[in-house]
């Protein structure tokens, strides 16, 4: 049976991150260890399943209606991120086959990246407001146009972006979004922040199905946990979309940077 304090919270997290856009990984994991009292490894592992599922309509949307989707430069993050979730999959499922605790490891790592998180939202605004002003005004966005800050090495720099992102993803399900829209803002100055959010969503998909998928060959996956939350956060989501421009964000995200802030250093140091 589906939990009505599931739903509840799927749908306040769903708010958030339509408020925000701030990514649902964030946001969710530390709810459900500090609040619900999962394990974190479960609470990763359902997460990314939950993240591969809700970006889909998002990415509809971008590659559909605004053809906003880079999917060469998401084929340079995927080329990274995929072999290196799958080869941190490959040594959590040793760890747990020989009875050692990944819990710690999976701990460590969710503070780490909430931190880079928290850091990244400080930053976004600041890189999006230069992106906007050094943008092409005619409608060339190829991934060589875009490349601007690496030239010929742009393709290494991507692929390598993937592969961090990749294991930190899988690690902690946190990354895929403010991580990875601030790499690809740095990375490709002159991409529109539009087709920066839509190649961001696209990446994030095959990344955090391939994540979650290998958890839940683990065990780490909760059904009824994810279905709970699914069912809250898609009209969260919603709403919080629609409430975005009615909200100061430049007040809400300094104070949700802060919270993430603190939270990471808590799953740190504890």
């Amino acid at each position: 049976m589906l939990s009505t304090a599931y739903i509840v919270s799927g749908f306040s997290v769903g708010l958030l991150v339509g408020v925000t856009g701030v990514g649902g990984g964030s946001l969710m994991t530390p709810l459900l260890v500090f609040l619900f009292g999962f394990k974190p490894a479960v609470a990763v592992g359902t997460d990314l399943l939950f993240a591969s599922i809700t970006k889909i309509g998002g990415v509809w949307v971008h590659h559909g209606k605004h053809n906003s989707v880079e999917w060469k430069v998401v084929g340079l993050l995927a080329l990274g991120s995929l072999p290196c979730a799958l080869g941190t999959l490959y040594v959590l499922r040793q760890l747990h086959v020989t009875g050692k605790e990944i819990g710690h490891v999976i701990t460590y790592s969710l503070g780490i990246a909430l931190i880079l998180t928290a850091c990244a939202l400080l930053v976004r605004s600041i890189l999006m407001n230069k992106a906007q002003k050094v943008a092409q005004l005619d409608d060339d966005h190829s991934t060589e146009s875009n490349a601007a800050r690496f030239r010929r090495f742009h393709v290494p720099a991507t692929v390598l972006t993937g592969a961090v992102l990749g294991v930190l993803v899988t690690l902690s399900s946190v990354g895929a979004g403010a991580l990875g829209t601030v790499a690809l803002l740095f990375l490709y100055p002159k991409m529109t922040t539009l087709k920066v959010v839509g190649t961001d969503l696209a990446h994030a998909i095959p990344l955090t199905a391939v994540a979650g998928i290998g958890h839940w060959s683990i065990g780490n996956v909760d059904l009824v946990l994810l279905g709970s939350l699914l069912v809250g956060s898609l009209p969260g989501i919603w709403v919080g979309s629609h409430l975005s421009a009615k909200i100061p964000e430049r007040f809400l995200r300094p104070v949700l940077a802060t919270l993430l802030l603190l939270i990471g250093f808590k799953f740190v140091f504890q």
